[in-house]
Order: structure tokens, then C-alpha cells, then sequence
């Protein structure tokens, strides 16, 4: 089965990252985020009740909610894409030990699940709203992907193709009817089936997508069928609604079933999808979800900051969303985007350390946040702190699978055409369509400097071509080709095409200074402010750094004043609006128009809102008043 996507991404090995900013955070994961998840898992026995399934012993008190066994398998999933990586004994060891147990709790006819289907607990497939059976299987089946792709067909893969085809004849054309309250199956199924080169699976993550939208799950108190994502068929839906996740898992998944059987009118809904969710449902980090009560995107233009959830795991999806769309069509918009939420979404989640990740991403917070507990699950935290493990604690393990990828998503192959979707430091080795190889070798300090260098340490004897992303906000990037040529690249693609020679270099210059970026006037909770950004990073004032007794609601942005450098952040001049309170209790509001002059002049530090609160609980704001 070949999918009908032209381009391809880099494949294991491929890429290599070097350092640099996301060479970092991979190391991080490598080094800390891993042994945390896992330690935290079997600490409160999410772990455990795998084998409480094969020893026979289930009923009682269950840990976890009912969908914790999906926490398991995204972190087998981060550990078998960083074994690929690494070749890592270590972390061999430790998927190898999850994957005895997984396996040794599967039933003999292939289902596997603690939650359900056992002595003392409900019965399988019971409560398809909210029992999230099919959504803990997209997941095994997205672990046994990482499986074939960096090492081949093991136990993990067998147990994958066992629970695959349970879910096959129970749900297939002529059975059950059924579809999962919270899409996964879909794109688990999907992938699965493109690398097993399995249509079966291919076709139930196909019919999976087709029941969507038709009422088919059953009601759920204060929550409407577009929660689910029930309330309209996929191809005939034009926006994103409810439940973000949920909504871009199943895009992910609608996506590669549209690739992989040439389905050209789902695909353009998926489009379509994109276009409108981006255009009037994003936050500017690139987060999307804008309501906290069913975590789910609001109405078009519904963005306030201080109420922004935008979940990392929605993050995460987003990006799924956008890769998948970027190979199908090789448009520059998607990877845009990816970027704009990889810096913004997915590295802000994780602390410096890999040990405490936020949940939500608003951008304001009005009350410094309060302390986490260190040593037990903290509630879903809204914002302010980081806290190193959640009661539901998909983030954690879904930051570890992305970090652990990253460098997959760097580089696309198509025909003789190599691009580079994202910058990073680091060596490529690609085998080339049409033959041959091309061997680059990147250096840069992207995003903190703006010079990408790219050195060819190989090529094959006849023209190549090597493309590399300008992102839409370059205006007046350049690009120097070997000849030393040196010309404007205009934001998309900009290209060298010849006959490489080992040690020509091309050099694409972006300029990353900060630079004042205006909300449309119709996202009425930010009307009259601007944020700052600089290259991909959007900054943020944090009160940590402004003077003393002077409060971040106190303060203005002059935005006539020049921005100046500071590092990978910005400095700006501003006014602090004098103490209110004068005893009368009047509301604040006033009959006359505000002085815009008004206050006493204060210098203005922004950092990058991905390293917010780490100094310690702060209130921060991404859009700032005007003066």
C-alpha cells in the first residue's frame, strides 16, 4: 500500500540532530522525561493493572481513570521511536519490560484492556461514550508503528495485529455499529495498516471515519454531540468543534485514510477544516481549545487569553494534523503552523528539568499560580505552575512521544527535492527517489539567531534540489547560494538547484528581530493590545521582571517606541498607570476617554512564553495594552 502523497519524511536514521534548541529538549526527554512517566505509572499502579488482567485479579479499587492504560502505551510508544534513535540499551530494557506485561494481560481472542472485560469490572465495550476501550487500542496500535519503522515485527507488533483485528470483527462492515467517544482508534488503525501494508485496517479506520457524525454515540449530560464530534459527518464538516483533542485525532486520522485510498473530497475537508479552525479558532502560540469546561474549541473568534486552555495534547495533534496535510499537499502553510506550535505549545509544556509539564497554555495569567504538590497527582492544572504529574496525565507522555520525533519531522523527500520543513542543527543523510544520496550538514542557532547554514558533504552527479522554508513572518530573508550569489527569499520555499559538489554551502539569513504583531479586530478579548514576537518565538511580559510595585495589569506598551534586541527576547519602553483605589468603590470604569499619555515610564523585558513561570509562579501576559 503506498500512500499518494508525493513527499515523504525523513526516514530512521535519516536525520540526526546536533545540539541547537530541539537537540536539547530530545536530550532532556532522553535523560529524564522517560524514567519520570514510567516511575510515576508504576507508583500509582497504572502500570500494575496490567498484570492484575493477567494474573486474574482484577475487581475492586482499579488505579487510574479508565483510560490510563493509554498513558502506558504512548510512553512505549516515545520509548521504542527513542530506542530507533539512540540504539539505547537502557531504554530497551525498559520497553522491553512493558511489553511482557502488555502482552501477558491480552486475551486469547485478542482484546486487551484492564478497564473492561474482566471479574469484577464492566463488560467489553459497555460504555462507548466514555469508556475509551478503542481509544486505548489507537494507541497500542501507534506503539507497534513505532515498532516496525525502528526495528521490525516483535511481541509489541504481535500483540498490536491481535488487538487490530478483535476491533476488525467486532466493529467491521456487517457488525457492531459502534465508534469511540473519543476518536484515536482512527489514526491508530490507519498507520498501522500503512505499515503493516494491511488494507483491513486501512478500511475499519475508513468506516470508523464514515459513522462519525450521525448520532451514532449515545447522550451524555450538559455535553452535545459535537463534543464528539458526532453531530456532523467529517467530509461535510467546514470548522473544528468540541472536544479539541478529540477533533484533531480524528483529522489526523480522516487525513491518512484519505491519502492511503486516493479520497480526494476527504481530504479537501480536512482542508477546509484546517483553513477556517486556523484562521478563526488559534491562538497565536498555535494552541487550540478555547473553553476549559469541555477542553474544546469555541466559536470563531472566541480567544481570550486569560480563559485560552489550549491543551499540549491538542498541541501535539495539531501538528499530526499539519504534517499529514504538508506531505499530502507540500504546501508551506502546515509547516508554518507546525512550527509556530512546537515552539509555543509542546516546548513550553515541558520544565527545563523533563520533570513537571503544564496541561493548559493560557496566554495571561492574572493570579500567579499556587504551588504543586511534588509527590501526588495534582488536579488538571489551568496554568501558572508546571507540576510533574496530573490525574489524567496524557500531556507528559504525549510531549515524550513528539520530543522523541522530532527530528522526523525536520526533513521531506520528493523525486530529487530535499526540503527542510523545520531549522535545527544537525546532520541529514538522505536516500534520494530517483537514487543516490544527499548529505547535508545544518548549522545554526535557530531561533535565538536567524542564520541557517547548510554544508553538503555529499551528493549525486547530476542536479538535486534543495529546498528550505522561508516561515510567512521572513519578510526581507535572503538566501546565498555556493556561487556566493546572495538575493531575497520571499516567505515559502526557497530553492538552489544543481549539481552539488562536497562543500558547497547554502545560507538562507531570516530576520528574527522582534517585531509587534496585531490581533484581527474581531477577537473583541484583545482589541487594543499587541504581542511581541521574535522569528517563531511569541514573547511575553512576566511580573517577575518589571520594577517593583508595578503590577502587569498597571502596564502599557508604547508602541511608537522602537523594540530593541535582548537576547531571544525583546525590550520595549512602556507606561505604568498610577495605583487605582480611592476609597469610593466605584466600578472601574469612567465617562471620559483614557489618557493615553498617562503613567510613569517603564522599561519592559519580554521573554519567550515557552520559558514562562520557570523562575517561579508569576502572572504573565502575551497581549499587552497599548499606550
Amino acid at each position: 500500500m503506498v500512500p499518494a502523497g508525493t513527499h515523504r519524511g525523513a526516514g530512521l536514521g535519516e536525520v540526526r540532530l546536533t545540539g541547537g534548541f530541539w537537540g536539547r529538549l530530545q536530550e532532556t526527554n532522553a535523560a529524564a522525561t522517560l524514567d519520570h512517566c514510567l516511575a510515576w505509572m508504576e507508583r500509582l499502579g497504572w502500570v500494575e493493572n496490567f498484570d492484575r488482567v493477567a494474573q486474574g485479579t482484577t475487581g475492586g479499587h482499579r488505579p487510574g481513570w479508565q483510560f490510563s492504560d493509554s498513558e502506558v502505551y504512548k510512553l512505549v510508544e516515545a520509548l521504542a521511536w527513542e530506542h530507533g534513535r539512540t540504539g539505547d540499551a537502557r531504554v530497551e530494557a525498559m520497553l522491553g519490560g512493558l511489553v511482557d506485561r502488555i502482552a501477558a494481560a491480552q486475551d486469547a481472542d485478542g482484546y486487551l484492556n484492564t478497564c473492561y472485560g474482566h471479574a469484577g469490572q464492566p463488560g467489553r465495550y459497555t460504555d462507548l461514550e466514555r469508556g475509551h476501550e478503542l481509544y486505548c487500542t489507537g494507541h497500542l496500535l501507534q506503539a507497534a508503528v513505532a515498532r516496525v519503522r525502528t526495528v521490525g515485527e516483535d511481541l509489541l507488533v504481535a500483540v498490536a495485529r491481535r488487538a487490530a483485528d478483535e476491533v476488525c470483527r467486532e466493529f467491521g462492515a456487517g457488525a457492531r455499529e459502534g465508534l469511540c467517544g473519543h476518536p484515536e482508534i482512527e489514526v491508530g488503525l490507519a498507520e498501522l495498516g500503512r505499515a503493516l501494508d494491511e488494507p483491513r485496517y486501512t478500511e475499519q479506520a475508513r468506516l470508523f471515519v464514515e459513522r462519525r457524525g450521525r448520532g451514532t454515540l449515545g447522550p451524555i449530560p450538559l455535553l452535545s454531540p459535537a463534543y464528539f464530534q458526532d453531530d456532523v459527518p467529517v467530509r461535510e464538516a467546514d470548522v473544528w468543534r468540541g472536544h479539541a483533542v478529540r477533533a484533531l485525532y480524528l483529522a489526523a486520522g480522516a487525513a491518512d485514510v484519505a491519502v492511503d485510498t486516493g479520497d480526494d473530497e476527504l481530504l479537501a475537508a480536512v482542508e477546509r477544516q484546517w483553513s477556517r479552525s486556523v484562521e478563526r479558532r488559534t491562538f497565536l502560540t498555535g494552541g487550540m481549545g478555547s473553553r476549559h469546561q469541555d477542553e474544546g474549541f469555541g466559536d470563531d473568534f472566541e480567544l481570550s487569553p486569560d480563559r485560552a486552555y489550549c491543551e499540549t495534547c491538542a498541541g501535539v495533534a495539531s501538528v499530526m494534523v499539519s504534517w499529514r496535510l504538508y506531505l499530502a499537499t507540500g504546501e508551506v502553510r502546515y509547516a508554518d503552523l507546525m512550527e509556530r506550535t512546537f515552539y509555543n505549545v509542546v516546548a513550553t509544556s515541558p520544565r527545563t528539568d523533563g520533570r513537571a509539564f503544564f496541561y493548559a497554555n493560557p496566554l495571561q495569567q492574572r493570579v500567579a499560580g499556587a504551588d504543586v504538590r511534588p509527590d501526588a497527582e495534582n488536579p488538571r492544572a489551568e496554568g501558572g505552575v508546571r507540576a510533574p504529574w496530573f490525574d489524567v496525565s496524557c500531556c507528559p507522555t504525549n510531549v515524550a512521544r513528539t520530543l522523541a520525533t522530532w527530528h522526523l519531522y525536520a526533513v521531506s523527500v520528493d523525486g530529487d527535492t530535499v526540503t527542510l520543513v523545520q531549522h535545527a542543527a544537525g546532520d541529514v543523510r538522505v536516500v534520494l527517489d530517483d537514487g543516490g544520496e544527499l548529505a547535508l550538514t545544518v548549522r545554526t542557532g535557530y531561533p535565538r539567531t536567524g542564520d541557517v547554514a547548510v554544508e553538503v558533504t555529499g551528493a549525486p552527479d547530476r542536479p538535486v534540489t534543495l529546498r528550505m522554508r522561508v516561515p510567512h513572518w521572513a519578510d526581507g530573508a535572503r538566501l546565498t547560494d555556493p556561487d556566493g550569489t546572495a538575493g531575497p527569499a520571499a516567505p515559502g520555499w526557497a530553492e538552489v538547484t544543481r549539481t552539488f559538489a562536497a562543500g558547497d554551502e547554502v545560507v538562507l539569513r531570516l530576520p528574527v528581530a522582534p517585531r509587534l504583531t496585531w490581533p484581527d479586530p474581531r477577537v473583541d478579548a484583545v482589541r487594543g493590545t499587541v504581542a511581541v514576537e521574535r522569528g517563531p518565538l511569541v514573547l511575553c511580559l512576566e511580573s517577575v521582571d518589571l520594577p517593583a510595585g508595578v503590577e502587569l495589569e498597571d502596564v502599557r506598551l508604547d508602541v511608537a517606541a522602537p523594540l530593541a534586541d535582548d537576547d531571544d527576547g525583546a525590550r520595549a519602553r512602556g507606561l505604568a498607570l498610577p495605583p487605582t483605589g480611592d476609597g469610593t468603590g466605584r466600578p472601574p470604569f469612567a465617562a471620559g476617554p483614557p489618557n493615553p499619555g498617562a503613567g510613569e515610564p517603564v522599561e519592559l523585558r519580554l521573554v519567550p512564553y515557552q520559558r514562562w513561570a520557570e523562575r517561579g509562579p508569576s502572572t504573565m501576559r502575551v497581549f499587552v495594552p497599548t499606550a
